[in-house]
Protein backbone atom coordinates (compact mmCIF):
# COMPACT_ATOMS: atom_id res chain seq x y z
CA UNK A 1 0.00 0.00 0.00
CA UNK A 2 1.35 3.47 -0.91
CA UNK A 3 2.28 5.67 2.22
CA UNK A 4 1.65 9.55 2.29
CA UNK A 5 3.97 12.43 3.63
CA UNK A 6 2.33 15.62 4.78
CA UNK A 7 2.67 17.30 1.70
CA UNK A 8 1.82 14.84 -0.43
CA UNK A 9 -1.44 14.42 1.43
CA UNK A 10 -2.08 18.18 0.84
CA UNK A 11 -1.47 18.29 -2.59
CA UNK A 12 -3.54 15.38 -3.04
CA UNK A 13 -6.56 17.98 -1.37
CA UNK A 14 -5.41 20.76 -3.84
CA UNK A 15 -5.19 18.61 -7.00
CA UNK A 16 -8.97 17.24 -6.14
CA UNK A 17 -9.55 20.57 -5.54
CA UNK A 18 -8.16 22.83 -8.28
CA UNK A 19 -7.89 20.31 -11.25
CA UNK A 20 -10.55 17.54 -10.46
CA UNK A 21 -13.32 19.55 -9.67
CA UNK A 22 -13.89 17.81 -6.03
CA UNK A 23 -15.91 20.23 -3.53
CA UNK A 24 -13.26 20.29 -0.68
CA UNK A 25 -16.55 20.61 2.19
CA UNK A 26 -17.53 17.34 0.53
CA UNK A 27 -14.25 15.43 1.32
CA UNK A 28 -14.58 17.29 4.68
CA UNK A 29 -18.63 16.10 4.97
CA UNK A 30 -17.11 12.25 3.95
CA UNK A 31 -14.31 12.65 6.34
CA UNK A 32 -16.40 13.40 9.32
CA UNK A 33 -18.95 10.97 8.80
CA UNK A 34 -16.81 8.39 8.25
CA UNK A 35 -15.79 8.52 11.89
CA UNK A 36 -18.74 8.77 12.95
CA UNK A 37 -20.07 5.48 11.40
CA UNK A 38 -16.41 3.62 13.06
CA UNK A 39 -17.91 5.10 16.73
CA UNK A 40 -21.15 4.09 16.42
CA UNK A 41 -19.69 0.54 14.87
CA UNK A 42 -17.05 0.24 17.04
CA UNK A 43 -18.17 1.41 20.83
CA UNK A 44 -22.08 1.09 20.09
CA UNK A 45 -22.58 1.38 24.09
CA UNK A 46 -20.14 4.04 24.70
CA UNK A 47 -22.51 6.27 22.57
CA UNK A 48 -25.50 5.86 26.14
CA UNK A 49 -22.93 8.11 27.73
CA UNK A 50 -21.35 12.11 26.73
CA UNK A 51 -19.66 11.46 23.41
CA UNK A 52 -16.43 14.15 23.45
CA UNK A 53 -15.22 15.70 21.04
CA UNK A 54 -12.10 18.02 21.25
CA UNK A 55 -11.42 20.39 18.24
CA UNK A 56 -8.90 22.54 17.13
CA UNK A 57 -9.19 25.63 14.75
CA UNK A 58 -8.04 24.09 11.27
CA UNK A 59 -9.59 21.88 9.40
CA UNK A 60 -9.01 18.53 11.61
CA UNK A 61 -11.46 20.28 13.94
CA UNK A 62 -14.02 20.51 10.85
CA UNK A 63 -13.85 17.49 10.58
CA UNK A 64 -14.53 16.50 14.36
CA UNK A 65 -17.27 18.77 14.16
CA UNK A 66 -18.70 16.67 11.08
CA UNK A 67 -18.59 13.80 13.26
CA UNK A 68 -19.85 15.73 16.12
CA UNK A 69 -23.42 16.46 13.83
CA UNK A 70 -23.49 13.05 12.75
CA UNK A 71 -23.62 11.55 15.94
CA UNK A 72 -25.98 13.97 17.50
CA UNK A 73 -28.36 13.50 14.57
CA UNK A 74 -27.82 9.47 15.03
CA UNK A 75 -28.91 10.34 18.88
CA UNK A 76 -25.92 10.37 20.79
CA UNK A 77 -24.92 13.58 23.38
CA UNK A 78 -22.18 15.31 22.16
CA UNK A 79 -20.20 17.78 23.30
CA UNK A 80 -17.15 19.80 21.27
CA UNK A 81 -15.05 21.25 23.35
CA UNK A 82 -13.04 23.85 20.77
CA UNK A 83 -9.15 24.71 21.99
CA UNK A 84 -9.90 28.05 20.17
CA UNK A 85 -12.43 30.78 20.22
CA UNK A 86 -15.09 30.31 17.11
CA UNK A 87 -14.19 33.45 15.45
CA UNK A 88 -10.90 32.09 14.73
CA UNK A 89 -12.32 29.48 12.38
CA UNK A 90 -12.35 29.75 8.56
CA UNK A 91 -13.39 28.38 5.78
CA UNK A 92 -14.96 24.99 5.55
CA UNK A 93 -14.03 24.90 9.48
CA UNK A 94 -16.50 27.60 9.89
CA UNK A 95 -18.71 26.07 8.05
CA UNK A 96 -19.06 23.04 9.93
CA UNK A 97 -19.14 25.18 12.78
CA UNK A 98 -22.52 26.45 12.17
CA UNK A 99 -24.01 23.24 10.19
CA UNK A 100 -22.73 21.70 13.95
CA UNK A 101 -24.49 24.70 16.11
CA UNK A 102 -27.62 24.98 13.44
CA UNK A 103 -28.30 21.40 15.04
CA UNK A 104 -28.19 22.22 18.37
CA UNK A 105 -24.69 21.23 19.33
CA UNK A 106 -23.57 22.48 22.63
CA UNK A 107 -19.87 23.75 21.86
CA UNK A 108 -17.71 25.46 24.57
CA UNK A 109 -15.02 27.52 24.38
CA UNK A 110 -11.79 25.82 26.42
CA UNK A 111 -9.78 28.63 27.90
CA UNK A 112 -8.40 26.22 30.74
CA UNK A 113 -6.94 22.84 31.02
CA UNK A 114 -9.83 22.52 33.64
CA UNK A 115 -12.65 22.64 31.86
CA UNK A 116 -11.89 20.17 29.54
CA UNK A 117 -11.13 17.80 32.58
CA UNK A 118 -14.76 18.25 33.96
CA UNK A 119 -16.10 17.18 31.61
CA UNK A 120 -13.98 14.30 30.09
CA UNK A 121 -14.14 12.61 33.20
CA UNK A 122 -17.55 11.64 32.25
CA UNK A 123 -17.36 10.60 28.50
CA UNK A 124 -18.07 7.61 27.50
CA UNK A 125 -15.91 7.77 24.55
CA UNK A 126 -13.01 11.02 22.81
CA UNK A 127 -12.65 11.64 19.33
CA UNK A 128 -9.21 13.94 19.30
CA UNK A 129 -9.69 16.40 16.22
CA UNK A 130 -7.06 18.20 17.45
CA UNK A 131 -4.43 18.56 14.98
CA UNK A 132 -3.97 16.81 11.35
CA UNK A 133 -1.47 15.89 9.76
CA UNK A 134 0.26 19.71 9.32
CA UNK A 135 0.99 19.52 12.08
CA UNK A 136 4.77 20.71 11.88
CA UNK A 137 6.15 22.30 15.50
CA UNK A 138 6.23 20.76 19.38
CA UNK A 139 2.40 20.75 20.71
CA UNK A 140 2.80 23.29 23.55
CA UNK A 141 -0.17 25.14 25.90
CA UNK A 142 -3.67 24.62 26.30
CA UNK A 143 -2.95 21.66 23.74
CA UNK A 144 -0.55 19.99 25.09
CA UNK A 145 -2.57 20.09 28.92
CA UNK A 146 -5.80 18.64 26.68
CA UNK A 147 -3.74 15.58 25.24
CA UNK A 148 -2.19 14.70 28.88
CA UNK A 149 -6.04 14.69 30.08
CA UNK A 150 -7.40 13.27 27.05
CA UNK A 151 -4.70 10.10 27.31
CA UNK A 152 -5.49 10.34 31.19
CA UNK A 153 -9.22 9.28 30.17
CA UNK A 154 -10.48 5.89 30.77
CA UNK A 155 -12.50 6.47 27.30
CA UNK A 156 -11.52 5.09 24.36
CA UNK A 157 -10.18 7.78 21.82
CA UNK A 158 -10.62 7.90 18.51
CA UNK A 159 -7.80 9.92 16.54
CA UNK A 160 -9.18 11.60 13.03
CA UNK A 161 -6.97 11.23 10.44
CA UNK A 162 -4.13 10.99 12.71
CA UNK A 163 -3.42 11.02 16.59
CA UNK A 164 -2.72 14.47 17.42
CA UNK A 165 1.24 15.55 18.17
CA UNK A 166 2.72 12.54 16.04
CA UNK A 167 4.20 13.97 13.25
CA UNK A 168 2.45 12.64 10.14
CA UNK A 169 5.78 12.28 7.60
CA UNK A 170 7.94 10.57 10.23
CA UNK A 171 6.36 9.05 13.03
CA UNK A 172 7.92 11.45 15.52
CA UNK A 173 6.15 12.74 18.71
CA UNK A 174 5.96 16.50 18.82
CA UNK A 175 6.45 16.99 22.72
CA UNK A 176 3.31 15.13 23.29
CA UNK A 177 0.57 13.07 21.53
CA UNK A 178 -2.67 11.47 22.10
CA UNK A 179 -2.95 7.60 22.92
CA UNK A 180 -5.73 6.73 20.38
CA UNK A 181 -7.49 3.58 20.33
CA UNK A 182 -8.44 3.93 17.12
CA UNK A 183 -6.94 6.39 13.88
CA UNK A 184 -9.45 7.07 11.13
CA UNK A 185 -7.51 8.12 8.71
CA UNK A 186 -8.34 9.25 4.43
CA UNK A 187 -7.36 7.80 1.02
CA UNK A 188 -4.32 6.68 2.12
CA UNK A 189 -2.16 5.76 5.07
CA UNK A 190 0.37 8.31 5.91
CA UNK A 191 4.26 7.61 7.33
CA UNK A 192 3.42 8.55 10.92
CA UNK A 193 0.91 5.84 11.20
CA UNK A 194 3.20 2.94 10.70
CA UNK A 195 6.17 4.02 12.00
CA UNK A 196 7.31 4.21 15.79
CA UNK A 197 6.86 5.52 17.96
CA UNK A 198 3.82 7.22 16.10
CA UNK A 199 2.42 3.92 15.16
CA UNK A 200 2.27 2.88 18.57
CA UNK A 201 0.28 6.33 19.56
CA UNK A 202 -2.45 5.52 16.31
CA UNK A 203 -3.81 2.53 17.64
CA UNK A 204 -5.61 0.70 15.05
CA UNK A 205 -5.55 2.06 11.63
CA UNK A 206 -8.71 2.27 9.43
CA UNK A 207 -8.22 3.93 6.11
CA UNK A 208 -11.15 5.09 4.21
CA UNK A 209 -11.87 6.42 0.73
CA UNK A 210 -13.72 9.70 1.07
CA UNK A 211 -13.65 10.35 -2.50
CA UNK A 212 -10.32 11.89 -3.24
CA UNK A 213 -9.55 12.21 -7.54
CA UNK A 214 -8.06 8.99 -8.15
CA UNK A 215 -6.47 11.35 -10.86
CA UNK A 216 -4.76 13.29 -8.86
CA UNK A 217 -2.72 10.11 -6.95
CA UNK A 218 -1.48 9.29 -9.98
CA UNK A 219 0.19 12.49 -10.39
CA UNK A 220 1.49 13.01 -6.78
CA UNK A 221 2.86 9.39 -7.86
CA UNK A 222 4.61 8.43 -3.97
CA UNK A 223 7.25 7.16 -3.58
CA UNK A 224 6.50 5.55 -0.05
CA UNK A 225 5.11 2.18 0.50
CA UNK A 226 3.78 -0.04 3.41
CA UNK A 227 5.36 -3.44 2.68
CA UNK A 228 2.02 -5.88 2.97
CA UNK A 229 2.35 -9.95 1.35
CA UNK A 230 -0.18 -8.76 -1.65
CA UNK A 231 2.55 -6.61 -3.09
CA UNK A 232 5.96 -8.90 -2.57
CA UNK A 233 4.72 -11.06 -5.95
CA UNK A 234 5.69 -8.81 -8.28
CA UNK A 235 9.22 -8.62 -7.15
CA UNK A 236 9.69 -12.26 -6.55
CA UNK A 237 11.29 -13.42 -10.26
CA UNK A 238 9.47 -16.91 -11.46
CA UNK A 239 11.76 -19.70 -12.34
CA UNK A 240 11.97 -21.44 -15.80
CA UNK A 241 11.18 -25.27 -15.33
CA UNK A 242 14.31 -25.62 -16.68
CA UNK A 243 16.30 -23.50 -14.52
CA UNK A 244 19.63 -25.02 -13.07
CA UNK A 245 21.67 -23.50 -10.35
CA UNK A 246 24.12 -21.73 -12.56
CA UNK A 247 20.92 -18.86 -13.15
CA UNK A 248 20.50 -17.81 -9.67
CA UNK A 249 23.75 -16.56 -8.92
CA UNK A 250 26.90 -17.02 -6.31
CA UNK A 251 26.96 -14.68 -3.14
CA UNK A 252 30.43 -14.30 -1.11
CA UNK A 253 29.38 -14.11 2.56
CA UNK A 254 32.71 -12.67 4.17
CA UNK A 255 31.98 -13.24 7.60
CA UNK A 256 33.33 -14.80 10.88
CA UNK A 257 36.24 -14.77 13.58
CA UNK A 258 37.22 -17.37 16.18
CA UNK A 259 34.49 -18.31 18.64
CA UNK A 260 31.92 -16.17 15.92
CA UNK A 261 31.33 -18.75 13.15
CA UNK A 262 27.54 -18.86 14.30
CA UNK A 263 27.03 -15.43 12.70
CA UNK A 264 28.92 -16.84 9.21
CA UNK A 265 26.52 -19.80 8.94
CA UNK A 266 23.18 -17.81 9.69
CA UNK A 267 23.84 -15.35 6.72
CA UNK A 268 25.07 -18.46 4.07
CA UNK A 269 21.95 -20.88 5.11
CA UNK A 270 19.63 -17.76 4.90
CA UNK A 271 21.17 -17.30 1.22
CA UNK A 272 20.65 -20.72 0.45
CA UNK A 273 17.03 -20.85 2.05
CA UNK A 274 16.08 -18.04 -0.28
CA UNK A 275 17.24 -19.79 -3.56
CA UNK A 276 20.64 -18.61 -4.30
CA UNK A 277 22.38 -21.24 -6.55
CA UNK A 278 25.68 -21.34 -5.11
CA UNK A 279 27.06 -19.46 -1.04
CA UNK A 280 30.90 -19.77 -0.42
CA UNK A 281 32.12 -18.54 3.05
CA UNK A 282 34.87 -16.77 2.99
CA UNK A 283 36.24 -17.18 6.78
CA UNK A 284 39.53 -17.40 8.85
CA UNK A 285 40.54 -21.09 8.45
CA UNK A 286 40.17 -21.91 12.67
CA UNK A 287 36.56 -20.44 12.44
CA UNK A 288 35.39 -22.76 9.39
CA UNK A 289 36.16 -25.66 12.01
CA UNK A 290 32.98 -27.54 11.76
CA UNK A 291 31.20 -25.56 9.29
CA UNK A 292 31.10 -28.22 6.51
CA UNK A 293 29.40 -30.70 9.20
CA UNK A 294 26.86 -28.65 9.78
CA UNK A 295 26.01 -27.24 6.04
CA UNK A 296 27.56 -29.44 4.00
CA UNK A 297 25.58 -27.39 0.97
CA UNK A 298 27.87 -24.41 1.70
CA UNK A 299 31.39 -23.72 0.08
CA UNK A 300 34.31 -22.23 1.78
CA UNK A 301 37.46 -19.86 1.34
CA UNK A 302 39.85 -20.59 3.88
CA UNK A 303 40.95 -17.28 4.79
CA UNK A 304 44.86 -16.20 6.33
CA UNK A 305 44.29 -15.01 10.13
CA UNK A 306 46.01 -12.66 12.99
CA UNK A 307 45.10 -13.81 16.56
CA UNK A 308 41.55 -15.44 15.40
CA UNK A 309 40.69 -12.37 13.05
CA UNK A 310 41.00 -12.11 9.44
CA UNK A 311 44.41 -11.01 8.10
CA UNK A 312 43.72 -7.94 5.94
CA UNK A 313 46.48 -8.14 3.36
CA UNK A 314 47.14 -11.72 2.92
CA UNK A 315 42.79 -11.84 3.08
CA UNK A 316 42.96 -9.24 0.12
CA UNK A 317 45.07 -10.98 -1.96
CA UNK A 318 43.30 -13.97 -1.63
CA UNK A 319 39.90 -12.25 -1.88
CA UNK A 320 41.47 -10.83 -5.46
CA UNK A 321 40.91 -14.55 -6.90
CA UNK A 322 38.14 -15.70 -4.33
CA UNK A 323 35.79 -12.62 -5.75
CA UNK A 324 35.69 -14.23 -9.59
CA UNK A 325 32.45 -15.36 -10.34
CA UNK A 326 30.77 -13.80 -7.62
CA UNK A 327 27.84 -11.11 -8.10
CA UNK A 328 27.50 -10.19 -4.69
CA UNK A 329 29.08 -9.86 -1.37
CA UNK A 330 27.89 -9.58 2.43
CA UNK A 331 30.31 -8.78 4.57
CA UNK A 332 30.63 -8.44 8.34
CA UNK A 333 28.94 -10.50 10.73
CA UNK A 334 31.03 -11.69 13.51
CA UNK A 335 34.37 -10.46 11.98
CA UNK A 336 34.91 -8.26 14.73
CA UNK A 337 36.61 -4.39 14.50
CA UNK A 338 40.14 -4.12 14.73
CA UNK A 339 42.76 -2.47 12.06
CA UNK A 340 42.82 -5.35 9.98
CA UNK A 341 39.14 -5.94 9.73
CA UNK A 342 38.60 -1.95 9.15
CA UNK A 343 41.11 -2.18 6.05
CA UNK A 344 39.27 -5.57 4.82
CA UNK A 345 35.74 -3.40 4.55
CA UNK A 346 37.67 -0.48 3.33
CA UNK A 347 39.04 -2.78 0.37
CA UNK A 348 35.49 -4.28 -0.32
CA UNK A 349 34.12 -0.69 -0.83
CA UNK A 350 36.59 0.71 -3.36
CA UNK A 351 37.46 -2.47 -5.06
CA UNK A 352 35.49 -5.21 -4.33
CA UNK A 353 31.83 -3.70 -4.95
CA UNK A 354 31.08 -2.77 -8.48
CA UNK A 355 28.45 -2.24 -10.78
CA UNK A 356 28.09 -6.19 -11.38
CA UNK A 357 28.70 -7.03 -7.40
CA UNK A 358 26.43 -5.36 -4.93
CA UNK A 359 27.79 -5.35 -1.56
CA UNK A 360 25.77 -5.95 1.70
CA UNK A 361 27.14 -4.59 4.95
CA UNK A 362 26.26 -6.04 7.99
CA UNK A 363 27.30 -6.26 12.18
CA UNK A 364 30.82 -5.70 12.45
CA UNK A 365 31.35 -4.10 8.80
CA UNK A 366 28.85 -0.87 9.90
CA UNK A 367 30.78 -0.68 13.08
CA UNK A 368 34.22 -0.57 10.66
CA UNK A 369 32.71 2.03 8.48
CA UNK A 370 31.34 3.84 11.65
CA UNK A 371 34.82 4.00 12.89
CA UNK A 372 36.28 5.23 9.62
CA UNK A 373 33.57 7.75 8.67
CA UNK A 374 30.61 7.18 6.56
CA UNK A 375 32.13 9.11 3.87
CA UNK A 376 34.25 6.31 3.32
CA UNK A 377 30.67 4.12 1.67
CA UNK A 378 30.77 7.11 -1.19
CA UNK A 379 34.10 5.74 -2.74
CA UNK A 380 32.28 2.01 -3.78
CA UNK A 381 32.19 1.84 -7.23
CA UNK A 382 29.38 -0.53 -6.89
CA UNK A 383 25.81 -0.84 -5.36
CA UNK A 384 26.01 -0.84 -1.42
CA UNK A 385 23.28 -1.93 0.74
CA UNK A 386 23.61 -1.03 4.58
CA UNK A 387 21.25 -2.71 7.33
CA UNK A 388 22.10 -1.27 11.07
CA UNK A 389 19.96 -2.39 14.07
CA UNK A 390 19.59 0.97 16.24
CA UNK A 391 22.52 0.66 18.24
CA UNK A 392 24.46 0.94 14.57
CA UNK A 393 22.51 3.46 13.24
CA UNK A 394 23.68 5.58 16.69
CA UNK A 395 26.82 5.14 16.10
CA UNK A 396 27.19 5.33 12.35
CA UNK A 397 25.83 8.80 13.08
CA UNK A 398 27.36 9.81 16.16
CA UNK A 399 23.92 10.03 18.02
CA UNK A 400 22.06 8.21 20.73
CA UNK A 401 20.40 5.33 20.31
CA UNK A 402 17.19 6.72 21.99
CA UNK A 403 17.38 9.47 19.00
CA UNK A 404 17.66 7.18 16.59
CA UNK A 405 14.35 5.46 17.89
CA UNK A 406 12.70 8.72 18.33
CA UNK A 407 12.98 9.56 14.98
CA UNK A 408 12.98 6.30 12.91
CA UNK A 409 12.41 7.47 9.22
CA UNK A 410 14.36 10.32 10.12
CA UNK A 411 17.84 8.27 10.64
CA UNK A 412 17.60 6.51 7.49
CA UNK A 413 16.93 9.37 5.23
CA UNK A 414 20.00 10.75 6.75
CA UNK A 415 22.14 7.82 6.64
CA UNK A 416 20.78 6.86 3.03
CA UNK A 417 21.96 10.75 2.14
CA UNK A 418 25.15 11.01 3.82
CA UNK A 419 26.23 7.63 1.98
CA UNK A 420 23.98 7.15 -0.76
CA UNK A 421 23.33 3.77 -0.20
CA UNK A 422 20.04 1.52 -0.07
CA UNK A 423 19.48 2.01 3.88
CA UNK A 424 17.98 -0.62 6.23
CA UNK A 425 17.13 0.29 10.01
CA UNK A 426 16.12 -2.75 11.88
CA UNK A 427 13.73 -3.03 14.11
CA UNK A 428 9.99 -3.25 14.81
CA UNK A 429 8.32 -1.73 11.46
CA UNK A 430 12.00 -1.93 9.52
CA UNK A 431 12.64 1.54 7.27
CA UNK A 432 14.01 1.03 4.16
CA UNK A 433 15.27 4.51 2.73
CA UNK A 434 16.52 4.38 -1.28
CA UNK A 435 18.89 6.93 -2.79
CA UNK A 436 15.98 7.49 -5.66
CA UNK A 437 13.93 8.79 -2.75
CA UNK A 438 11.54 5.77 -1.93
CA UNK A 439 10.83 5.11 1.33
CA UNK A 440 9.39 1.67 2.56
CA UNK A 441 8.05 0.16 5.60
CA UNK A 442 7.74 -2.74 6.97
CA UNK A 443 4.82 -4.51 8.03
CA UNK A 444 5.94 -8.34 8.76
CA UNK A 445 7.82 -9.04 12.17
CA UNK A 446 7.25 -9.57 15.88
CA UNK A 447 8.77 -8.95 19.57
CA UNK A 448 9.93 -12.64 19.16
CA UNK A 449 12.80 -11.88 16.55
CA UNK A 450 14.51 -10.47 19.26
CA UNK A 451 17.32 -13.37 20.01
CA UNK A 452 20.43 -13.39 18.80
CA UNK A 453 21.68 -13.98 14.86
CA UNK A 454 18.10 -12.82 13.13
CA UNK A 455 20.45 -10.02 11.87
CA UNK A 456 22.87 -12.27 10.54
CA UNK A 457 19.98 -14.56 8.77
CA UNK A 458 18.90 -10.95 7.14
CA UNK A 459 21.97 -10.17 5.62
CA UNK A 460 22.17 -13.59 3.35
CA UNK A 461 18.52 -13.68 2.27
CA UNK A 462 19.08 -10.14 1.56
CA UNK A 463 22.46 -11.46 -0.22
CA UNK A 464 21.01 -14.30 -1.82
CA UNK A 465 18.05 -12.26 -3.61
CA UNK A 466 20.84 -9.71 -4.96
CA UNK A 467 22.54 -13.21 -6.34
CA UNK A 468 19.20 -13.70 -8.54
CA UNK A 469 18.81 -10.54 -9.99
CA UNK A 470 16.68 -8.22 -7.95
CA UNK A 471 17.70 -4.86 -7.55
CA UNK A 472 19.14 -3.26 -4.45
CA UNK A 473 15.69 -1.22 -3.05
CA UNK A 474 13.54 -4.41 -4.19
CA UNK A 475 15.91 -6.73 -2.46
CA UNK A 476 15.76 -4.92 0.51
CA UNK A 477 12.26 -4.38 0.41
CA UNK A 478 11.48 -8.26 -0.67
CA UNK A 479 14.23 -9.88 2.04
CA UNK A 480 12.72 -7.15 5.10
CA UNK A 481 9.44 -8.44 4.27
CA UNK A 482 10.08 -11.87 3.82
CA UNK A 483 12.51 -12.64 6.92
CA UNK A 484 9.57 -10.80 9.05
CA UNK A 485 6.80 -13.41 7.30
CA UNK A 486 9.03 -16.42 8.17
CA UNK A 487 9.19 -15.14 11.56
CA UNK A 488 5.13 -14.55 11.72
CA UNK A 489 4.56 -18.31 10.64
CA UNK A 490 7.10 -19.27 13.18
CA UNK A 491 5.34 -17.22 16.32
CA UNK A 492 1.58 -18.79 15.18
CA UNK A 493 3.55 -22.62 15.05
CA UNK A 494 5.95 -22.53 17.95
CA UNK A 495 4.59 -19.88 19.97
CA UNK A 496 5.27 -16.01 20.53
CA UNK A 497 8.46 -16.36 22.43
CA UNK A 498 11.39 -18.51 22.45
CA UNK A 499 12.12 -19.53 18.78
CA UNK A 500 15.18 -18.81 17.06
CA UNK A 501 17.18 -17.31 14.08
CA UNK A 502 17.49 -20.92 12.76
CA UNK A 503 13.69 -21.72 12.76
CA UNK A 504 13.49 -18.64 10.71
CA UNK A 505 15.69 -20.44 8.30
CA UNK A 506 13.92 -23.16 8.30
CA UNK A 507 10.60 -21.46 7.67
CA UNK A 508 11.88 -19.08 4.35
CA UNK A 509 10.68 -21.62 1.52
CA UNK A 510 7.34 -21.75 2.85
CA UNK A 511 7.37 -17.99 3.65
CA UNK A 512 8.21 -18.06 -0.33
CA UNK A 513 5.47 -20.55 -0.93
CA UNK A 514 3.05 -17.55 0.83
CA UNK A 515 4.60 -15.24 -1.86
CA UNK A 516 3.80 -17.52 -4.26
CA UNK A 517 -0.09 -17.71 -3.54
CA UNK A 518 -0.35 -14.37 -2.96
CA UNK A 519 0.80 -13.51 -6.80
CA UNK A 520 -2.02 -16.49 -7.91
CA UNK A 521 -4.35 -14.87 -5.60
CA UNK A 522 -3.95 -11.71 -7.12
CA UNK A 523 -4.24 -13.02 -10.60
CA UNK A 524 -7.44 -14.59 -10.39
CA UNK A 525 -8.47 -10.92 -9.17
Amino acid sequence: MKLLSAQESRELDRLSRDKHGIVPYQLMTSAGEAVARCCAREWFGALLRPVLVVAGKGNNGGDGLVAARRLKQDGARVIVLLLARATELKGDAARALGEWQQVGGETREVETAATLADVASSAGLIIDAIFGTGLNAPVRGLAGEAIDIINRSAAPVVAVDIASGVNADDGAIMGAAVNASLTVTFGLPKFGHVSYPGAACCGRLEVVDIGFAPQALAEIAPKGQWLELAEMHALWPDRALAAHKGMFGHPLIIAASRGKSGAALLAARGALRVGAGLVTLAAPETALTGVHGACPELMTEPMPESEGHFAAAQTIARLAVALRGKNVLVAGPGIGVNTDTKQLVEYLLTEGAAPERPLVLDADGLNAVADMGCHIVRKAKGPVLLTPHPGEMARLLKLGTAEVNANRIGAARRLCEETGAVTLLKGARSVIASPDGALYVNSSGNPGMGTPGMGDVLSGVIGGLLGQGLAPRDAMAFGVFLHGHAADRVARSLGPVGFIAGDVIEELPRALADVASSGRLQARK
